[in-house]
């Protein structure tokens, strides 16, 4: 931890926020499968670089409460959510038609854990969610969050429940409008379904379109009913840059927040949408992914964010901690601390990615036209749309189905700067927690191995199929 003393700077607005950083320990453990290239540990990784950059000393850090059922069927359908608290890989065989019913399968498999992985992702963005309503933070994060292909009824896209859209039915319990933004390079298409006949709640994603997966976002998909203008989409091609990902970003955002005046913001921050990723096709750096969170942030509106996509995990960790810095407010050093992972960064172990010279197939004149498309979509809504008085809901509350001793309940994780217990979960430390922190937070879990150790991924295997099938 020497190094991280020197590893920031001041931040360059020179504003500070209330900053809550949700991080699950055990979310490194689970695994897709050989092969597949969606891998929690990216998070795992993501959070060491940030305990490293010193940058939990400026947060408050919790673990996330895993959602229980009736949390996530909100949204989620009974007989989906039935389905995935029960599968596990020595019984899917026998549950064949329902694996098709649902569409989990080779994208999305079956493996040791799913439902805790998947509790834990919700329980995070709830949980965020409750820290703004009761405005006990001005940022929330949720790295382990950000699934945004899952759907009322199907898992989509390595995607099984759709964290996001729990934590916004969260957010709108007490917030009148949100805006949903999505720099994924695959479009958001599970939360402007979820959203798509509601003026509460605007969806903008910008993603590639073409031949590519979902295959969902054309620019003339606007909602429908009370929804229509509601949703925009910006699809895009190849190769797209720093300069012009910004150029179309920061008109458009600012006019959404003008007209829309939302009260909350979520901020999808997909990684796979940087140069370099395994299943992604633009060019921008960790700073042009960055400048997204920073301009959002700008406006001083409550703000989540989440994770998402993103396959090249070095670099995943890298965006992911580059933007805490951005949320928190400073800047850090390029030159990485060392950490558990510094082999990955290789070999000039240096927080950001560049981009690379891949040819832009964005052409000015045509996002000159699709901005303007855009802009005009925007002023046929109606402005700051009114919502009808009604009760409000009451707030998610997390607890067990049998109460339990308060003591032996696990507290909101307050890191000293020493502690890295993401990395061992044998060595015993208790979680730091003052009780003023605990009372203000709901949030708990249950204190047990999700995953058996030999079914946790080595370290080395991963990276060998990192490296074996990067683009």
């Amino acid at each position: 931890m020497e190094e991280s003393g020197n590893a920031l700077v001041s931040g360059s607005d020179g504003s500070k926020r209330r900053v809550s950083y949700f991080y699950d320990a055990d979310i490194g453990n689970y695994y897709y499968g050989q092969g597949h290239p969606m891998k929690p540990h990216r998070i795992r990784m993501a959070h060491n670089l940030i305990v490293h950059y010193g940058l939990h000393q400026r947060m408050e850090v919790c673990r996330p409460h895993l959602a229980q059922s009736k949390d996530i069927r909100t949204f989620h359908t009974d007989d989906y959510i039935g389905f995935l608290s029960s599968v596990a890989p020595d019984t899917q065989q026998e549950q064949l038609r329902q694996l098709k019913r649902f569409n989990v399968g080779e994208d999305c498999p079956v493996f040791d854990g799913l439902f805790n992985f998947c509790q834990s992702s919700a329980g995070g963005s709830i949980g965020a969610a409750l820290k703004l309503n009761r405005k006990d933070a001005d940022i929330a994060i949720n790295w382990s969050g950000g699934l945004h292909h899952a759907k009322k009824c199907e898992a989509s896209g390595f995607c099984y429940v759709n964290d996001i859209v729990l934590g916004i039915l969260e957010l709108l319990k007490v917030h009148q409008r949100v805006l949903y933004v999505d720099i994924d390079i695959h479009h958001g298409d599970g939360v402007e379904e979820a959203f798509y006949t509601t003026d509460r709640v605007m969806t903008v994603s910008f993603h590639k379109f073409g031949d590519y997966f979902p295959g969902t976002g054309h620019i003339k998909d606007v909602g429908y009913g009370k929804g229509k203008y509601y949703a925009l989409n910006v699809p895009l091609n190849d190769g797209i840059d720093d300069e012009s990902y910004k150029n179309l970003f920061r008109p458009i955002i600012q006019k959404v927040m003008e007209v829309y005046q939302p009260e909350a913001v979520v901020l999808q921050c997909g990684a796979d949408s940087l140069s370099g990723d395994r299943l992604g096709c633009f060019n921008l750096s960790v700073k042009g992914h960055a400048d997204c969170v920073r301009f959002v942030r700008s406006f001083n509106v409550p703000l989540m964010l989440v994770g998402g996509g993103g396959y090249t995990i070095r670099n995943v960790a890298r965006c992911w901690c580059y933007e805490t810095a951005v949320a928190v407010g400073v800047e850090p050093q390029d030159k990485l601390p060392y950490n558990e992972y510094y082999e990955y960064f290789g070999p000039d172990y240096t927080l950001y990615v560049a981009p690379s010279n891949m040819e832009n197939l964005n052409t000015s004149k045509d996002l000159e036209k699709m901005r303007n498309v855009l802009l005009e979509q925007l002023s046929r809504i109606q402005h700051i749309p009114s919502v009808p008085f009604q009760e409000r809901p009451p707030d998610t509350e997390f607890h067990d189905e049998e109460e339990e001793d308060m003591e032996k309940r696990s507290k909101c994780r307050i890191w000293d700067g020493e502690y890295f217990g993401s990395e061992s979960e044998e060595d015993g430390k208790p979680p730091r927690c003052d009780a003023d922190t605990y009372e203000r937070s709901v949030l708990k879990h249950e204190n047990k191995r999700l995953v058996p150790v030999s079914n946790v991924e080595p370290l080395k295997r991963i990276k060998q199929e990192e490296d074996g099938e990067a683009v």
